[in-house]
């Protein structure tokens, strides 16, 4: 399937760029967007910074406490709460003008989504070329966006293409310069490749994608198992047959059940409680996705709804913090519950791709 074009496109340090647009004299500053905890204080990490603040060695994942101590010589740095509403207002916006581009559209996240454009380039990398350039022109005048586009012939070339360049880049890797361009890049840059997987190479002295490319399939299938060990194999030699498919992004997912008499006993109510976490976990691993706020329903005995969720510090895809979560919500639920239950339901949303390690499931 080499002759697709396929673009992967990567809103720039997202979070932080929001806040810029909306306050454009943080632009000067370094900015750090932050996921405070619920234990007060400066309990957290930091979720984006911007290219300012990363001078200074301020990463996302990193405690907030250690960002400060890096930016406490710096009096005009900002740290700034997450706005996720924000963020998804803006993300909409700019994923309406990049569909409006698309031969296919596949929302990734919040912040990066494919584009098939075979058709409307003519089959052409130099049309491409245009098209990208245009699609980052409109976002920056319609919305102040910054973007990084990557374009090849399949998916896996265009996100490591995406990648190469940043802030606001554009890469194409034409289908004959697919094994030279990958050839000299670290293998990390393989999507999916993590600390793990990365250390067992540098064991076998191996660090760039050229050097991976002497090991033999059945060598990387006994390290890590058929399905990755192909997956890498594949990956080092820029081959990927996956197609760009529109994908729904859902607002949240939930189950709910009808009881089978109505109640308001904890110990009956759990589990069902407990049946719909299973349920809706095995969704959650399937689509692949991680969940950081949590809620329960109920349909009570007169029809009436009541809700009530709860907000994780961290994104996950955990069973038992799910179960723990809504445990925790019931039992706090039925210390006033006046009617009887009808019926439950369970729900999460507020989503996230997994990155690092986990990515790698992605690309079977």
């Amino acid at each position: 399937m080499t002759d697709r074009v396929i673009c992967h496109i990567d809103f720039d340090y997202f979070f932080a760029q929001c806040e810029e647009i909306r306050r454009p004299d943080l632009k000067t500053r370094p900015v750090a967007v932050c996921v405070y905890s619920d234990r007060g204080g400066d309990s957290g990490a930091i979720a984006t910074a911007n290219y300012l603040a990363r001078k200074y060695g301020v990463n996302s994942g990193m405690p907030i406490k250690f960002a400060k101590k890096k930016l406490a010589d710096v009096p005009e740095a900002v740290f700034l709460p997450t706005d996720f509403e924000y963020y998804s207002e803006v993300s909409e916006n700019a994923m309406n003008i990049i569909k409006s581009h698309a031969d296919i559209f596949e929302y990734v996240g919040r912040d990066e989504a494919y584009l098939d454009v075979t058709e409307r380039t003519g089959h052409g990398f130099k049309n491409a070329a245009h098209l990208a350039q245009q699609l980052k022109n409109s976002l920056r005048t319609t919305i102040k966006l910054s973007s990084t586009i990557g374009v090849s012939s399949n998916k896996l070339v265009a996100k490591i293409a995406s990648g190469y360049k940043k802030p606001d880049g554009l890469t194409i890797v034409e289908p004959q310069d697919i094994e030279s361009f990958l050839g000299p890049l670290p293998i990390r840059t393989i999507p999916g490749i993590g600390k793990k997987s990365e250390e067992k190479f540098s064991e076998m002295n191996l660090d760039t994608i050229l050097q991976l490319r002497s090991v033999d399939v059945f060598t990387l299938n006994e390290l890590f198992g058929r399905k990755i060990g192909s997956y890498i194999y594949n990956a080092a030699r820029g081959i990927d047959d996956e197609p760009v498919s529109p994908r729904h992004d859902p607002v949240q997912y939930s189950r709910i059940v009808t009881l089978r008499q109505d109640s308001k006993d904890f110990d009956f109510l759990v589990k069902d409680l407990e049946k719909l976490c299973d349920d809706l976990h095995e969704t959650i691993v399937r689509d692949n996705i991680l969940f950081k706020s949590v809620g329960i329903q109920f349909v009570q005995s007169d029809l009436s709804n009541k809700t009530k969720s709860k907000t994780l510090r961290n994104h996950t895809s955990s069973l038992d913090e799910l179960k723990k979560t809504v445990i925790q919500l019931l039992k706090e639920s039925l210390e006033d519950q006046q009617l009887l239950i009808r019926r439950l339901g369970v729900r999460v949303s507020d989503f996230s791709q997994p990155s690092g390690q986990a990515d790698i499931t992605r690309f079977f």
